[in-house]
C-alpha cells in the first residue's frame, strides 16, 4: 500500500465525486481552503508520479465516474461565474467541455473574490464575495449574505445562474447587487473539526462566525446595515433568526425560510429528534439553558428594533414543521 494524497487541516478529498481510477491512473479532487483543484497520479519507474490539472480559480471540481478499461475520466468543474461543465479527461489532460449547462448571465462584468474575517474567538473565517469589477467601496452596495453553518454541510462554489432556476441571484446581481457566501463554522469547509467546533454547547460559534463577517463587509465598505440582507433555509433559517435577535443593528433585511425557532421544543416536532447530535437534548437541563440562551422564539424582546424580516414555511415539510416559522411571526408581531 502507498499514500498518493494525505490530507491537512485545510486540504482534503471531498466526501462525493473524489475520486476515480482508469486504467492508467487515479483522478482525485481536493479541497483546498474551500477551492477545488484536480490532480492525477500513475505509477512511475520511481513512485507515483503527481500531476495538478490547471482548472479557474474558485471553483467546485469532481471525478464523475472513471472508466477502468481506458484511461478516461469525466471530471465536472463550474464556479460562481461559470456554469457546470462536464470534460472528458484522456491522457491525463482537460480537453474542450463535452457538455456545458447554459449561461444565465454576462460574467465579464463581474468578479469572485476570497476574503476572511476574524471570529470573536480569532479563528479566520472564509468567505466568498462576488461582485461587480466597478464596485465603489462606498458602504452603499446592496449585499446579501447566504450560509449554513451547520451538520458538516460545506457552502461550495457554485454558479450563481443556477440557484433557484437562475431567477434569484441574476436579478440581484444584475441590478448591482454583491453577493456573499460564507463558510461559518459547523459546516464540513474543513472536515470534521470544523464542523464538530460549532455543535452542541459550542452553537454560538457559528452565529460568532456570522457577525464577524457581516462586520468585515461593513468595515471594509463593501455595504453597511442599511443595505445588508441575510438569508438562510432550515438550519440555515433558525441562524438568520438568531441573528435577527442577537445583532438586529447589523442588518436591513432577513430573509428565513422553514427555519427552526424554537429550540426548547424543536425535538418534539416532525425530524426534529433526529438532530439531537448537532444541537442537543433540550430535556438535558445544561444543554436546556445552552438551547434557550439563543433559540429565536425565546428572545424575541418587545422593545427591541428589528430590521424587516419576511419568513416563510411548508406545510409540505417533513422535516422543519411550519409550527416554528408561525410561532416566530406571531411573537414578533
Amino acid at each position: 500500500i502507498e499514500v498518493i494524497f494525505e490530507p491537512t487541516e485545510g486540504r482534503f478529498l471531498p466526501a462525493f465525486f473524489g475520486v476515480g481510477v482508469t486504467s492508467g491512473r487515479v483522478w482525485y479532487s481536493v479541497l483546498e481552503n474551500i477551492s477545488g483543484a484536480l490532480y492525477s497520479a500513475r505509477p512511475g519507474s520511481s513512485g507515483w508520479e503527481i500531476q495538478e490539472v490547471a482548472i479557474p480559480p474558485h471553483s467546485t471540481v469532481g471525478v464523475k465516474s472513471a472508466d477502468a478499461t481506458m484511461d478516461m475520466a469525466l471530471i465536472s468543474i463550474e464556479g460562481f461565474l461559470d456554469p457546470p461543465k462536464t470534460y472528458a479527461a484522456l491522457d491525463g489532460e482537460l480537453g474542450e467541455p463535452i457538455l456545458a449547462e447554459e449561461e444565465f448571465f454576462d460574467a465579464s462584468r463581474y468578479v469572485v473574490e476570497q476574503h476572511h474575517a476574524t471570529s470573536s474567538d480569532g479563528t479566520q473565517i472564509p468567505y466568498f464575495l462576488v461582485r461587480r469589477n466597478d464596485l465603489e467601496f462606498d458602504g452603499a452596495s446592496p449585499t446579501l449574505i447566504y450560509a449554513y453553518g451547520g451538520f458538516g454541510l460545506a457552502m461550495l462554489p457554485s454558479y450563481v445562474g443556477a440557484v433557484g432556476g437562475g431567477d434569484v441571484l441574476v436579478p440581484w446581481l444584475n441590478a448591482g447587487g454583491t453577493f456573499v457566501l460564507a463558510n461559518l463554522r459547523g459546516g464540513g469547509e474543513f472536515g470534521p473539526a470544523w464542523h464538530q467546533a460549532a455543535v452542541l454547547s459550542n452553537r454560538q460559534t457559528a452565529y460568532d462566525d456570522y457577525y464577524a463577517v457581516a462586520e468585515h463587509l461593513i468595515e471594509t465598505g463593501v455595504t453597511s446595515p442599511d443595505h445588508l440582507g441575510i438569508k438562510g433555509e432550515s438550519n440555515g433559517g433558525l441562524l438568520v433568526s438568531v441573528a435577527l435577535t442577537q445583532r438586529p443593528d447589523l442588518y436591513g433585511a432577513v430573509l428565513s425560510g422553514v427555519p427552526l425557532t424554537d429550540m426548547l421544543n424543536y425535538h418534539t416536532m416532525l425530524a426534529g429528534a433526529s438532530w439531537m447530535g448537532e444541537y442537543g437534548d433540550p430535556s438535558d437541563p445544561e444543554m436546556r439553558s445552552v438551547l434557550e440562551a439563543y433559540s429565536p422564539f425565546h428572545n424575541v424582546e418587545a422593545d427591541a428594533e428589528y430590521p424587516e424580516a419576511f419568513f416563510y414555511t411548508s406545510t409540505a415539510d417533513d422535516r422543519v414543521h411550519p409550527g416554528h416559522a408561525r410561532k416566530m411571526v406571531a411573537k414578533l408581531k
